[in-house]
């Protein structure tokens, strides 16, 4: 589990962790409440909602893969999300503001879960957001300090 302590304030989960830091940095996150709550609404439905079907897909390839249909199922329930997604894609470029927010940094995480699958492939709008999200230079910075970190080159990763 992702932690962080800044000067003795221990934070814990990847998105509270991220809605912190964009607080104090007075960054990637609105300043008005109307603006944050859309934002942490995103971050919420980017952890609660789209990574568990992800995850549990995940999970049945490793425990049970001879079941088609809970992957029958399973599977329906992912494209009624990404199907949702794909809507709220349809006139704008970022998931919660007119501008890229830490919003965009958890969807945009959690859709890297599936970039190896076709789950996405049905879906233009939630592809090229995928594709904005990742060109952005400060990913491009991440991904190649997180190779350098473990050793790997950034291709394996990517």
């Amino acid at each position: 589990m992702p932690v962080i302590d800044d000067e003795g304030f221990v934070v814990a989960e990847s998105a509270a962790i991220v809605l912190y830091l964009a607080q104090q940095a007075g960054k990637l996150i609105p300043s008005d409440v109307q603006g944050r709550t859309r934002v942490v609404q995103w971050c919420f439905a980017a952890m609660a909602t789209i990574s568990p079907s992800f995850q549990d897909l995940d999970l049945l390839d490793i425990f049970d893969k001879e079941n088609k249909k809970l992957r029958a199922e399973l599977t329906k329930l992912t494209h009624r999300w990404l199907t949702d997604l794909e809507r709220r894609l349809s006139d704008r470029e970022w998931i919660a503001c007119a501008e890229f927010t830490v919003a965009d940094v958890m969807m945009a995480g959690v859709l890297r879960m599936v970039r190896k699958t076709d789950l996405m492939n049905t879906y233009p709008k939630i592809t090229d957001y995928y594709a904005r999200c990742f060109a952005r230079p400060a990913w491009e910075r991440t991904l190649r300090m997180y190779a350098e970190r473990f050793g790997v080159d950034v291709a394996v990763i990517r």
